[in-house]
């Protein structure tokens, strides 16, 4: 990879933006049950949208491509991505599609569960990403997630190899089986504990065992985010993977606290930090967003975490 200072941006995050519409519960309702929650949150969200927030927050240069409607919630997030410092130029405003919309219930541990209508993303393009290959060029590092189109996904991982971005990948919603190409072009992958079970085949392995056997598969290196345990890395030249210990703090909300992670070794990485220096950086901004309420929380800065 050249010198970082030839890049006109740290870090381009290539996918989603929701409006996420959150409320929170005593207790989440079991199968044919009503609770009552409190009054309805609106607020920006989405997997990609997040990640370019939690970027440019803390310094990055800072672009998003992404689709969204040009309704109220589409508004919303381009407002809250403006605050945040990220480049909106290539974000593509979609007139009379409807912004993605994901809605989420939060419990009183301030664990969520979350369902998704995509909207607009779904039509976040190959020929969006093509057209965007300049930037792409102008990048240090690409991150991906899959709220978009899987070939969409695809031509995203096409390009950036092609000019010579380094590609963090974060396979949420996780398949069931993720296509090789964009297995082998991550590095690293970066997962949760679900997702590593999932995509390594090993239900009742540990995390060390997922890692090797995500290794073995094809992937360059590989991050598994442990919660308030913090994360294992398997980096491209070790043996072993390197845990990171978590940071105790006192959890408000856990939504989007993988994409502030994800957000912030993106970061590191595009300034020349090792994986394993980078995930140390990322695990503490992970802590900090949790106790914040919303995927977008105002905290952390680079000043907080300094």
């Amino acid at each position: 990879m050249s010198d970082r200072h030839t890049y006109d941006y740290d870090v381009l995050v290539i996918g989603s933006a929701n409006a996420d519409l959150t409320v929170r519960v005593a207790r989440r309702p079991g199968a044919g049950e009503t609770v009552l929650g409190t009054d309805l949150v609106e607020s920006a969200g989405g997997k990609g949208a997040n990640q370019a927030a939690a970027a440019a927050r803390l310094g990055a240069r800072t672009a998003l491509l992404a689709r969204v409607g040009d309704d109220a919630f589409g508004q919303l997030l381009l407002e809250a991505q403006h605050a945040a410092g990220t480049e909106l130029r290539h974000v593509l405003v979609e007139k009379g599609a409807r912004t993605g919309t994901a809605m989420i219930v939060v419990g009183p541990d301030g664990d969520n569960t979350i369902v998704v209508s995509p909207g607009a993303n779904a039509r976040l393009s190959p020929a969006d990403v093509r057209a965007a290959r300049e930037v792409v060029a102008a990048s240090a590092v690409v991150s991906l997630q899959l709220e978009i189109a899987p070939e969409t996904v695809r031509t995203a991982v096409e390009t950036a190899a092609e000019t010579g971005a380094r590609i963090v990948l974060n396979p949420s919603p996780t398949p069931e089986t993720l296509d090789t190409r964009l297995l082998t072009a991550a590095d690293p992958l970066v997962v949760n504990e679900h997702e590593a079970r999932l995509l390594s085949g090993l239900t009742d392995g540990t995390p060390t065992d997922q890692a090797q056997a995500l290794r073995e598969r094809g992937a360059r290196s590989v991050v598994i985010t442990l919660g308030a345990e913090g994360a294992l890395v398997l980096a491209t030249d070790a043996n072993e993977p390197a845990h990171i210990p978590g940071v105790p703090v006192k959890v408000v909300d856990t939504t989007g606290a993988g994409d502030a992670f994800t957000g912030a070794l993106a970061l590191r990485l595009a300034r020349g930090a090792s994986l394993e220096d980078a995930a140390r950086f990322a695990v503490r901004v992970g802590a900090a967003s949790v106790t914040r309420p919303g995927a977008q929380p105002s905290y952390p800065t680079a000043e907080d975490l300094a």
